[in-house]
């Protein structure tokens, strides 16, 4: 089981701070290393590499720059701690009705929005029907939910949710920032307003938006409600964060060295590696939940709607140098579905075996025997083309050339690989269009059920937002059966089981081509103390932060 991994000065967190945790994974508490004790006020200043949302509001599509900021703002009903196991946030109880048709929560009685209005049950219902209302756009909550037929305000605090079928998942995705908690009130405002600045229960407030820019947020003087595993209670200790949007690496590592900023995210395998010799900083790793990194080919139309063209291509793309050579130590092989940081991960190892003879032998013996002048294979006049969109806000550099080195390896098997890079819009236009043959789309979710959500047949069909997650176009009544009851047993040992038929399913069909875990690395100076991810979808908490300056 792999854990997040940190550099000195992140030791220096006192006592009172939790862990440092990984979702589903067990860490030793952070060693005190100073007698101060933390310190109120300062505005620590943050710096994203992702892509700035066009839409604050996580509800609204569902993408993993929305939820790091949205975790300073908005909460869910319930969290997870270091071992994995759902805790108490919003919600202080649940109880699994003995047909597993419903979950009744019962509710914190003490908590309001930031715009003064109660949370009760009446918001968690209005929330939930917020995410599935088609109007919304939804995509990660909308399909997390997929599950949940309505929900009933039995009173203030009681919520109950009924299903249409039981979902042993349906904890672990409410864990989720993309189905956390916002003030109906604000909800009512409609979307342009609610997508500048959603009214959540968070330890922070959104307080102006510069677009291309910044956004401010400012410490809730009156938040009462950490989850279970926080390290204090009440207020935040910072007064303010101000969230900088610096695409480029190199600009935003000179920033941090600067003292520009305090956090950067999306640190780069070179930047991490000039990060170790340098006084002051330290590292947080913090790998993401769900899916692996990997490559999906569709197999909803040729060339790759044959198994034996699949599996040519990935027998002939090397992949393990690559990672080698780019990542510098900082990534592992991956050969599963899964991040490894699930528990029920699934490897195969001898299926992605670089074999360039196998490969040629598997492409003769499907019909591509001819080669062009330019040795990529021809078929009834047609070349052997892989149309690949690339997505330039969420493939780093280091991977982009990864994939570059992949084109070079399979052109030697005759696969002529078209890398198009594209900004996230068009690379979503890309995708709805059907207009791709291979993509990278890691897929962020709590628990092993993002199998059900990535490779079962009904994930073709496009969520509201018009996203749809089966990328490689998977249709199979087996592992749809294998999935649905997976996500229906609350039998840990059967569900790890079955996930993990499922998994097989998915390696022996050659439908991805697994890479390396989601990467999550921030780097932080040292006078960050008690920052830690959440060990639901590893997006930073800087509630239990505070400067040491």
């Amino acid at each position: 089981m792999q854990q997040q991994h940190l550099r000195p000065a992140l030791l220096r967190a006192t006592a009172a701070i939790s862990a440092l945790v990984l979702a589903g994974c067990t860490s030793s508490p952070a060693e005190t290393a100073t007698n101060d004790e933390p310190k109120t006020g300062g505005t620590l200043v943050y710096a994203s590499g992702d892509a700035e949302p066009t839409c604050l509001d996580p509800h609204v599509g569902g993408n993993y720059p929305q939820a790091l900021l949205a975790t300073q703002v908005l909460e869910s009903l319930v969290s997870r701690d270091s071992e994995g196991t759902i805790i108490p946030w919003l919600a202080t109880g649940w109880e699994v009705a003995d047909d597993g048709l419903s979950v009744t929560f019962t509710l914190r009685d003490d908590v309001t929005f930031t715009d003064g209005t109660p949370f009760d049950a009446e918001a968690v219902k209005a929330n939930i029907e917020h995410v599935k209302d088609p109007a919304t756009g939804s995509s990660t909550g909308y399909l997390a939910m997929g599950k949940v037929d309505s929900v009933e305000a039995v009173d203030a605090t009681t919520a109950k949710f009924n299903l249409s079928a039981p979902d042993s998942a349906l904890l672990e995705s409410l864990s989720q920032t993309w189905v956390a908690i916002e003030s109906p009130a604000g909800l009512e405002r409609g979307t342009d307003a609610n997508c500048e600045a959603p009214i959540g229960t968070g330890p922070f407030v959104i307080t102006d938006w510069v677009k291309q820019d910044s956004v401010t947020l400012e410490r809730n003087d009156d938040y009462v409600s950490p989850p279970a595993d926080a390290g204090h209670d009440g207020a935040a200790y910072l007064d303010a964060i101000t969230w900088r949007f610096i695409p480029d690496s190199a600009s935003r590592y000179a920033a941090l060295q600067a003292g520009e900023v305090d956090v950067i995210d999306n640190a780069q395998p070179d930047t991490l590696v000039a990060a170790e010799g340098e006084d002051g900083l330290s590292e947080l790793d913090a790998p993401r939940p769900g899916s692996s990194n990997r490559i999906e080919l569709n197999s909803g139309k040729a060339p790759f709607d044959d198994v034996a063209v699949r599996e040519a291509f990935i027998r002939s793309a090397q992949v393990d140098e690559g990672i080698e050579s780019l990542f510098f130590g900082t990534a592992d092989r991956s050969y599963s579905p899964l991040a490894s940081v699930e528990s029920a991960a699934y490897s195969d190892p001898s299926l992605f075996e670089y074999d360039l003879d196998a490969a040629n032998e598997l492409l003769d013996d499907a019909g591509w025997t001819e080669r062009d002048s330019d040795g990529y294979r021809v078929k009834d006049g047609e070349r052997l083309t892989v149309a690949f969109p690339v997505s330039t806000n969420q493939s780093i550099p280091a991977e982009q050339s990864l994939f570059e080195q992949i084109q070079a390896t399979t052109k030697e098997a005759g696969f002529a690989v078209e890398l198009s890079p594209l900004d996230l819009s068009s690379w979503y236009g890309a995708l709805a269009a059907n207009e791709y043959d291979a993509v990278s789309a890691p897929y962020t979710k709590v628990g092993p059920d993002v199998l059900r959500i990535l490779y079962d047949s009904a994930g073709i069909t496009p969520a509201p937002s018009g996203y749809f997650a089966n990328h490689s176009q998977v249709s199979i009544p087996e592992l749809d059966a294998l999935l649905d009851q997976a996500n229906a047993t609350t039998d840990e040992a059967e569900r790890t089981d079955l996930y993990a038929q499922a998994q097989a399913i998915v390696l022996e069909g050659f439908y991805i081509l697994p890479l390396y875990d989601q990467q999550n690395h921030y780097l932080l100076r040292d006078s960050v103390v008690g920052l830690r991810a959440m060990p639901t979808v590893s997006t930073p908490t800087f509630y239990d932060a505070w400067l040491d300056e």
